[in-house]
């Protein structure tokens, strides 16, 4: 097993080196090697997205991310700044599907700022489309009109065969999380009262659902499912949307569950050749503090080995080492709580190796 490890920027040196710890606390056969991203990238080349880190990504099983970004690269020109490189990273390795679970550990029931019984039981899984929609779509920029007036262009576009097969992504899913004597849901997020690219997607969704009859397929527009994912999230199972309804509602869902440090992701290809990281951003303010919740980057190496090398047996060790770490009342500042044990990033890390 052959792992590019790329820490990027902010907190993602510090969270990424806990995941790192208990993936070798396992004992696996993997080879890991690291390389530099995002304003890493560009203070080590000139490039936000290397040469030489692209080409470790296209030659290993699998990608381990920590974060891009940070408050001191926003005035270099666009194609220079980090999150340019985590764009073209994806693209490059046709990461189209990207799988957001919202999971709350019952322990972390009262760091939501829902109610518990709101709350208490969630499991949603937000499948978000990755490779084209506005974040891609051309003609974009920002142009002078005649009157000398600015204006800024962005195009969101989807053909059919990207909606199709993100679709089926989202249903399989859903008939593996079936439970038993219950149906199996997918509730697609659109804008088709308005969007025309999105009424392409409902139609998509539509035809696709006859090939799972054992799949109950819902819509909703993305407002309402704003909305819903506050009021009354547990209605939800699989969400399946595009890119930017997706960047937005699975940002939105990570606080249901306590933090953002607590919500894993992965990113992967026709042939579940993954990268791996956590929901949230680069945190420049919180770096170099020892203060960074890791569990959500340590829940994405347990995804990398569930998906990219189907181990479900260490991906359970990982998650429920998670669990006992929680359980025994370790937290970060976080998700702390008053009786809570309160720890660093480091000595999370530490804590999840322990209950291994």
């Amino acid at each position: 097993m052959k792992l590019a490890i790329l820490p990027g920027d902010g907190i993602g040196p510090e969270i990424v080196a806990q995941a790192v710890k208990v993936l070798k606390a396992l004992n696996l056969n993997m080879t890991m090697t690291e390389a530099p991203i995002g304003g890493a990238g560009y203070e080590a080349s000139g490039d936000p997205l290397p040469d030489a880190t692209l080409q470790l990504a296209l030659d290993s099983d699998a990608v381990l991310l920590g974060a891009v970004g940070d408050w001191k690269y926003d005035k270099l020109e666009r194609h220079l700044r980090p999150e340019r490189g985590l764009l073209r990273i994806r693209k490059a390795l046709n990461l189209f599907a990207n799988l957001r679970p919202a999971l709350l550990y019952p322990e972390l029931a009262g760091a939501s700022t829902l109610k518990p019984e709101v709350v208490s039981g969630l499991d949603i899984m937000i499948v978000r489309e990755l490779t084209g929609d506005i974040y891609f779509g051309q003609p974009r920029g920002i142009s002078s009109l005649p009157n000398g007036e600015r204006e800024g262009i962005n195009t969101m576009r989807y053909c059919e065969s990207e909606i199709r097969r993100i679709g089926r992504v989202a249903f399989d899913i859903a008939m593996k999380r079936r439970q038993p004597g219950q149906k199996a849901k997918v509730c697609s997020v659109d804008k088709a009262n308005v969007l025309e690219t999105t009424e392409l997607w409902r139609q998509v969704m539509i035809e696709l659902s006859a090939d799972y009859p054992e799949v109950e397929l819902s819509h909703m527009y993305v407002d309402n499912a704003a909305m819903q994912l506050i009021r009354a999230p547990k209605q939800f199972d699989v969400m399946v949307t595009g890119n930017i309804f997706g960047d937005i509602l699975s940002d939105e869902a990570s606080m249901l569950t306590g933090s953002i440090g607590m919500l894993p992701s992965a990113s992967l290809d026709e042939n579940n050749k993954g990268m791996y990281e956590p929901s949230h951003g680069s945190a420049p303010d919180i770096a170099g503090k020892n203060i960074a919740n890791p569990l959500a980057t340590i829940l994405s190496a347990a995804m990398m080995l569930r998906y990219t090398f189907n181990d479900e047996s260490n991906a359970l060790r990982i998650e429920n080492a998670v669990k006992k770490a929680l359980a025994q009342g370790y937290r970060t500042a976080d998700i702390a709580t008053d009786g809570c044990k309160q720890v660093g990033c480091s000595e999370m890390g530490d804590a999840v190796v322990a209950a291994l």
